[in-house]
């Protein structure tokens, strides 16, 4: 069974009813079925355990006949895989379990954060086929610079992931500042030095000149691999990614809200403390000087450049300066929490980034400030948790974020063409006619689900 079970199926059905309305009254065959298509992938990528043809027949309202014919059709684009039957527990044939394919489409993720650029394929069962790393100081870096050297990370992603016949299906680049939704430059990220900077350079570097590069905000990304991580239905969370800087994303729903220009989230700096210490931003006494990482570790005597877990180490041992850094980090992001929670009426709080391995030593000093200044402290549960989306959540992020366009429009990519996978040589490209997944081939979801990829 769907192990979202009777929750995740009303939403599921929910979904099925914007899409139908969003594909409009006159659509075509072609055009309902592609929506529908991307509905039945949609439910077995997102769900925590394989489903049966029964289970995608109640989680989405469509008939076992159509779920059938649907199922066929992205078994036969090598979308899906059929596992080894299972009997019932009833009377009836054994259940064949479905799961996404491994190793056949990838999105490619990319990030440059302050301490490191990296570079992964990730496949539509979330596994990772390629990643390399590289890490260094970028702060006040030149795009010039890290550009070629991220490129460079990419192409040898490809490489790897197309060697192992997987099909790229576009780039995602991942960054810890302002991007611009509607007109795609990086306005600012204070900390690695950039500001108004146009990337598309990195669009003419092989072999992003023909899949294309996105551009979104870390955290945002950050918070997409949290959703898929959690397989819960419709979540709801305030995603804090701990690094130099700090991020943040409201999930509601399911849903990553980015806000008008992709601008929200920007939790690092708000003011904790309006005569506290100078920002890379320019104001004082944001919450990144007293809880990004080169504070904590400056005020714990650590060298920057050292990881997090020599913080960790330190604070086990007892040693009064890192405790006292950390306290002084959770009481800033607790009152910085606070107003948040205050403001969404949303209760949980995943710590990610550096602040997953931390949370044991901040989540008291986060929860006293909470419960002394959320107003709804005494009826609600105030859940605060370590991310479970792993390390390089952005990273991992940006690449599913692209597999979102795919499960969007998976007819784009082989699954209304019987034959379009059968070449020996690798998979085709999609028809020209047809827009390619990294520049947004979603058209027949609603607005929430493109806010969710």
């Amino acid at each position: 069974m769907n192990a979202r079970g009777t929750g995740g199926n009303a939403a599921a059905r929910t979904k099925a009813t914007s899409r139908a309305h969003s594909a409009g009254a006159g659509a075509s065959q072609s055009a309902m079925r592609e929506h529908n298509l991307g509905l039945v992938l949609e439910q077995i990528v997102d769900a925590a355990e394989p489903v049966s043809r029964a289970d995608l027949a109640v989680g989405t309202g469509l008939t076992r006949a159509t779920v059938s014919a649907l199922v066929d059709l992205l078994v036969s684009a090598r979308m899906v895989d059929e596992l080894e039957p299972v009997a019932r527990r009833t009377a009836g044939r054994p259940a064949v379990p479905l799961v996404p394919a491994r190793g056949t489409i990838v999105g490619i993720g990319l990030e440059a954060n302050v301490d490191y650029l990296g570079a992964c394929a990730i496949d539509l069962a979330g596994n990772v086929l390629a990643e390399e790393v590289v890490e260094d100081d970028f702060r006040h870096s030149a795009p010039a610079e890290v550009l070629p050297v991220l490129g460079g990370l990419g192409k040898r992603v490809v490489a790897a992931a197309t060697g192992q016949g997987a099909r790229v299906a576009g780039a995602c680049l991942a960054l810890p500042g302002i991007v611009d939704r509607v007109s795609g430059p990086l306005r600012l990220a204070p900390n690695l030095g950039w500001a108004d900077d146009d990337l598309s350079a990195l669009r003419t570097v092989a072999p992003f000149d023909t899949i294309g590069v996105r551009v979104a905000n870390e955290a945002n990304l950050a918070a997409v691999a949290e959703i898929r991580a959690q397989h819960a239905a419709r979540p709801s969370f305030l995603y804090v990614s701990g690094e130099v800087g700090i991020g943040g994303a409201l999930v509601d729903g399911g849903v990553v809200f980015k806000g008008a220009h992709g601008w929200s989230g920007e939790l690092g700096h708000v003011t904790v403390d309006p005569n506290g210490p100078d920002c890379t931003c320019g104001a004082e006494g944001c919450l990144e000087t007293y809880a990004g990482k080169d504070s904590l570790m400056a005020a714990a005597g650590l060298a920057r450049d050292l990881p997090v877990e020599a913080l960790i180490e330190a604070a086990r041992r007892g040693d009064t300066r890192a405790l006292e850094a950390l306290a002084r980090g959770g009481r800033a992001l607790g009152i910085a929490l606070s107003s948040f929670m205050n403001l969404t009426d949303i209760n949980e709080v995943v710590l990610g980034g550096i602040y997953s391995p931390l949370t044991d030593l901040l989540v008291d000093h986060i929860r006293h400030e909470l419960d002394r200044r959320v107003l709804t402290a005494p009826w609600v549960d105030m859940n605060v948790k370590a991310s479970v989306s792993g390390t390089r959540a952005a990273m991992s992020g940006a690449a599913l974020s692209v597999l979102r366009l795919v499960v969007a429009s998976p007819g784009a990519w082989g699954a209304l063409e019987a034959e379009s996978w059968s070449e020996p040589e690798g998979i085709p490209a999609p028809d020209a006619a047809a827009p390619p997944a990294w520049q947004g081939a979603a058209a027949h979801r609603s607005t929430a689900q493109e806010e969710h990829a």
